[in-house]
């Protein structure tokens, strides 16, 4: 079975969201600065959001680890 996954993009604030579940949670920090995870009350990854990331990823990929 298929899920969902729903992707915005605030070309105003260069900023990226990707979230997998509706579920309420809350942001979280990654070792990349850029890159903050979703997490469930549960402790689940259910999402991330990069900031500038038209700046990001133009030499090399974006990579942050999400190990809520």
């Amino acid at each position: 079975m298929a899920k969902a996954v729903r992707v915005w993009y605030d070309q105003e604030g260069d900023f990226l969201e990707v979230l997998f579940s509706d579920e309420p949670g809350f942001m979280k920090e990654t070792a990349n600065d850029a890159v903050m995870e979703r997490v469930s009350l549960k402790g689940e990854v259910i999402g991330f959001s990069v900031l500038g990331v038209s700046q990001s990823g133009k030499d090399k990929p974006i990579y942050a680890e999400l190990v809520a």
